[in-house]
């Protein structure tokens, strides 16, 4: 399923400080932790993830190093940082919070008996 854009920037950046959360990743290790995890319903291309990757990093949630993998070739490592992790939190009760709306508005799930 394609998500329209906006609708994925705005989810885009909870994803990625949750999936960091599990451990350092490069930028393609990440983009296919997502899809995965997510059971192939949220998708970011290089063109999404890289910029995104960059302005978590300059806001001091994410930091990047340089390491040199197996296989000889140099990649960029990213891993969440304190004020990553608190962020995180703070979206995710935002996003539970969210949800109980749009499931009390749609009744995606049936109210228990």
């Amino acid at each position: 399923m394609r998500f329209e854009s906006q609708l994925l920037k705005g989810i885009a950046p909870v994803v990625v400080l949750e999936i960091l959360s599990r451990g350092p990743m490069y930028g393609y290790q990440l983009s296919e932790a997502i899809q995965q995890r997510s059971n192939d319903i949220i998708t970011l291309g290089k063109g999404t993830l890289y910029p995104l990757l960059y302005n978590l990093e300059a806001k001091g949630l994410i930091k990047g190093r340089w390491q040199t993998a197996d296989s000889g070739r140099k990649r960029r490592y990213y891993s969440i940082t304190s004020k990553g992790k608190l962020e995180l939190a703070r979206q995710k009760a935002q996003l539970e919070d969210l949800a109980k709306g749009l499931d009390l508005v749609f009744g995606f799930r049936p109210s228990p008996a």
